[in-house]
């Protein structure tokens, strides 16, 4: 199984789209509309050079980058927005699965998270998009997060909680659990991609992971998306 990280495990979207809006307007770029849906599921190196590709930030991408992680690590440590049942969802299937995270955040923050949260012994690999390619929407991410694990992406179980993300898994070719960000509902078309869709992270049990692999495969193969 492989865990996304923000929306997922952390309720945590909407602290980096605070953030990144506060770095942009004390850089002096200036923030559109369109940029939060964009830059989900982004690389570090990609929504950075977003940021000031196209917030006209004036400073180069990896100082922006700096600031908004720093300015992140500190929002955890003061308060961890851990999801409820996150815990308890990552140590019950654990108990039946090796587990994985495949996440944009940047590596140190996302295994300063599963540190801090009591759980980092449950993952046998930890993935960040900075370490692919390509970020969310593309497969990359969850391919090596399979590949870490030692199996076929086939095999794997993704949950997830953007259109991106759901994307990325699906064209991974892993079967995907919705837990759709209700601060960013994802659109139809992408929550139609997942075998199974739940109301929170705390549903997601060995049970509901058996009956999302039974439904993927009953489902016809005109309705699976090709990897990238």
């Amino acid at each position: 199984m492989v865990f996304d990280l923000d929306g997922v495990l952390l309720d945590s979207e909407q602290v980096w789209d605070e953030v990144r809006r506060q770095v942009v307007a004390d850089l002096g770029g200036r923030w559109t509309g369109e940029a939060t849906g964009a830059m989900q599921g982004m690389s570090t190196a990609e929504w950075s050079r977003y940021l000031v590709e196209e917030m006209g930030v004036p400073c180069a991408p990896d100082a922006v980058a700096g600031e908004v992680v720093e300015r992140m690590a500190d929002r955890y440590r003061r308060d961890l927005p851990l999801l409820p049942g996150a815990v308890e969802a990552v140590q019950a299937v654990s108990e039946r699965w090796p587990l994985g995270v495949a996440s944009s955040s940047p590596s140190g923050l996302i295994r300063a998270v599963l540190a801090a949260a009591g759980i980092a012994d449950r993952f046998s690999a930890v993935v960040s998009s900075e370490q692919v390619r390509r970020g969310k929407p593309a497969p990359d991410v969850y391919l090596a997060a399979a590949a870490e694990l030692g199996v076929p992406a086939g095999r794997c179980v993704a949950v997830e909680d953007s259109a991106n993300g759901l994307r990325a898994a699906v064209a991974a070719g892993m079967t995907v659990v919705a837990v759709p960000n209700l601060h960013y509902l994802p659109p139809l078309d992408a929550l139609a991609l997942a075998a199974a869709t739940v109301s929170t992270v705390g549903e997601v049990t060995p049970e509901l992971i058996e009956h999302a692999v039974s439904e993927h495969r009953q489902a016809p193969e005109s309705g699976r998306v090709e990897p990238m």
